[in-house]
């Protein structure tokens, strides 16, 4: 109720406009693979199913040679963009080398990954929070690096918490200025946070009632 409880709807509003991408689909029958109508987008979709239209988007308002450059820092100069598929759009990428370009339907489930998670990161319109979980999902060892420096991209426009098990890709981000990263350990069979000296968090500020 606007009236009765502003603060809490405002809180709602803003925690709304959080993105959480938990399982971004890559597999053959990923909705990223399939056409789509070419709308204005400015947060990709959990499944991906609009990442045609969130390239689009990007290429028209956005920051697109971001976007290029890190395609082209994963994928060896490749170039991604959206094509005409008759009923919509879909993702066509050129590499060098190729005689033609591949379209979403032959991308490997890592490469689709890699640009869905680029689309989502690289959005005109940057949320105050992004949260990725596992974005390595997928990805081979080669990817670890640019997949690393296109979240610090990211992070300049919006804070993104990423959860991951990759300790290659945990060692890449806590490189960059500005980066936490905690690291959680299991004792006795209860998850803790691990004592870091370069990660100084403040402890949470309640207490626990006595029963």
């Amino acid at each position: 109720d606007a009236s009765r409880a502003p603060e809490l709807l405002g809180l709602r509003e803003r925690m709304a406009a959080w993105r959480f991408y938990d399982h971004l689909r890559a597999d053959p029958s990923a909705p990223a693979r399939r056409p789509c109508l070419p709308t204005r987008t400015f947060a990709l979709a959990p499944d991906g199913g609009d990442l045609a239209a969130a390239l689009a988007t990007i290429a028209d308002i956005g920051d697109l040679a971001a976007f290029d450059a890190a395609v082209a820092d994963a994928f060896d100069g490749a170039v991604a963009r959206p094509v005409d598929a008759g009923r919509g759009v879909e993702i066509g990428m050129e590499q060098p080398g190729m005689l033609r370009p591949m379209a979403a339907a032959e991308l490997s489930e890592g490469t689709l990954r890699f640009l869905l998670l680029a689309a989502a990161l690289l959005t005109p319109r940057p949320p105050e929070l992004i949260v990725l979980n596992e974005p390595e999902t997928s990805l081979n060892g080669a990817l670890i690096g640019p997949l690393a420096r296109l979240i610090r991209r990211a992070s300049e426009d919006a804070q993104i918490l990423v959860v991951t098990h990759d300790a290659a890709l945990a060692d890449a981000l806590a490189a960059g200025p500005g980066i936490l990263s905690p690291r959680l350990e299991k004792r006795l069979g209860e998850t803790r946070l691990a004592e870091s000296d370069d990660c100084d968090l403040d402890p949470p500020p309640w207490t626990w009632p006595t029963r």
